[in-house]
């Protein structure tokens, strides 16, 4: 059911930009004004977000760690699997955003014969690296729409994804990765019980949404091409704020262009958001020095102790007739 309602959402969505692709003042709405409004919610609710992540209080050390801990000298720590200072920390989270350090010990675990048998689960530590990779890299590559002219870098970044030259035009290889990736995450969701029982309608969206970003782009590269100039142009006109009407762009680009900022507008408010909040998240950036430094709660309040100099100057008749040994007589 959460499936259909995902899916019946982004027909939706294509059915209106089918209505803008052929109304002059809709394209001009979606071309000239939504691109600003979603970009300024994108970002503004990006920063909220992570403003708001930033003031949860987190004074203690809650590291998740699978590594020897450094205590004393001559006991070998692992300064990645449990740091102790800034630069472990940073060595850390770099594997964790390149490589996925974490996911790629991932098990899965299955009831065989009424006990419990684990295995690998690299598959999803494969496509899950597989999918933001390419992402990252088509993202970069879309900068050519934005800069005039082309620097040299994303420029080598376009030979290097279309290396093998198949068609023409060149297929890239990050549009056969996410695609890929994509699927994969899909077909997961829905097939694995567990999985599709906990499955929300956002997951769903956030998938088909991706997708549709996806299809539409390689449509209009190998089979409903769009004018790149007047693309280029748009973009352009969208970074000088001088944006025009473009023409001779096609249905499928203003399908494209819906996704795309749907997926900016909601982007904030969905678990996309694990994006930024990777860099707040206390199991992951923080050290893990609890046996080196005390940390104190700085909101407590103060307690009233009562020291046992003070518990003995009260019992110490009593002390003393229990036989109990004093420290002042």
């Amino acid at each position: 059911m959460n499936l259909i309602a995902a899916l019946i959402a982004v027909l939706i969505l294509t059915l209106l930009a089918l209505g803008i692709a052929f109304s002059a003042t809709l394209s001009f709405l979606l071309t000239a004004i939504l691109p600003y409004a979603a970009f300024t919610v994108f970002i503004g609710g990006f920063i909220y977000r992570i403003v708001k992540w930033a003031k949860a209080p987190v004074p203690f050390r809650i590291t998740t760690t699978c590594g020897q801990q450094t205590s004393l000298p001559w006991i070998k720590n692992n300064p990645l699997e449990s740091p102790s200072n800034v630069w472990s920390v940073m060595g850390r989270m770099a594997l964790e955003l390149f490589l996925f350090r974490s996911l790629f010990r991932n098990t899965d675990v299955a009831i065989v014969g009424q006990r419990p048998v684990y295995g690998s689960a690299k598959w999803l530590w494969f496509f899950g690296l597989l999918f933001h990779w390419s992402l990252l890299i088509i993202v970069l590559r879309h900068l050519r729409f934005f800069i005039e002219p082309i620097t040299p870098w994303i420029k080598s970044l376009s030979t290097i994804d279309g290396f093998f030259e198949i068609g023409v035009p060149t297929l890239y290889l990050s549009d056969v990765a996410i695609v890929a990736g994509l699927t994969f995450l899909f077909l997961r969701r829905m097939t694995v019980p567990r999985l599709r029982y906990i499955s929300l309608v956002t997951d769903y969206f956030a998938l088909l949404l991706l997708l549709g970003i996806v299809t539409t782009g390689l449509l209009m590269r190998h089979f409903f091409p769009a004018d790149l100039l007047h693309v280029k142009n748009l973009a352009l006109g969208w970074v000088t704020f001088a944006p025009a009407a473009p023409k001779g762009v096609g249905t499928v680009f203003y399908i494209h262009l819906s996704f795309v900022f749907t997926l900016l507008v909601w982007f904030p408010s969905s678990k996309l958001m694990h994006m930024g909040g990777i860099f707040l998240s206390p199991t992951r950036n923080l050290a893990n020095d609890n046996r080196m430094k005390r940390h104190l709660n700085p909101w407590n309040a103060p307690v009233k102790v009562h020291t046992y100099e003070e518990y003995e100057e009260e019992f110490r008749d009593k002390m003393k007739l229990a036989g109990l040994p004093v420290e002042k007589e």
